[in-house]
């Protein structure tokens, strides 16, 4: 049995962020990629009120996204989308919506593969405190989160 753990241990050693880690939970293998992911890269897009298309800075930050994504092929990644607080919560929710298909279909776009992209739409319910517009541009955002394949 002790052979068979210390085996156990050294291919996980010598894995370093292989899907193996995941067996003991994966987390310091997940917690160094987020990090790496958000020093090399912007992982946050924002968009001008009620609209979903990319500005120059978007697509600059994207394709430092797109490089980075490709760099590492066992990475997929979520995009969240997000709105500011005002309008409906389902237009808000569709509007996040096709935010965040927006930022994925751009990474698409430059060559990473569509099934590691999914796209969550949070609305207005995590939008910045406030009633001022610097509020309001921070919540109007794409996010994209890094996160190990399974």
């Amino acid at each position: 049995m002790k052979k068979l753990l210390s085996l156990l241990c050294a291919v996980v050693l010598l894995s370093g962020c292989s899907t193996t880690s995941s067996w003991f939970g994966g987390s310091d293998c997940a917690s160094k990629l987020a990090r790496e992911f958000q020093n090399e890269t912007t992982n946050t897009v924002y968009f001008a009120f009620d609209s979903s298309s990319l500005n120059a800075e978007a697509v600059a930050a994207l394709d430092s996204q797109a490089a980075w994504l490709k760099k590492n092929p066992k990475v997929n990644a979520v995009v969240n989308g997000y709105c500011d607080k005002r309008g409906t919560a389902e237009y808000n929710l569709a509007l996040g919506e096709r935010r965040a298909e927006a930022v994925k279909q751009y990474l698409v776009s430059q060559g990473v593969c569509e099934k590691r992209l999914s796209t969550v739409s949070y609305g207005k319910e995590y939008a910045f405190p406030g009633d001022t517009e610097e509020a309001y541009a921070k919540s109007r955002r794409g996010v994209t989160v890094v996160e190990l394949s399974k």
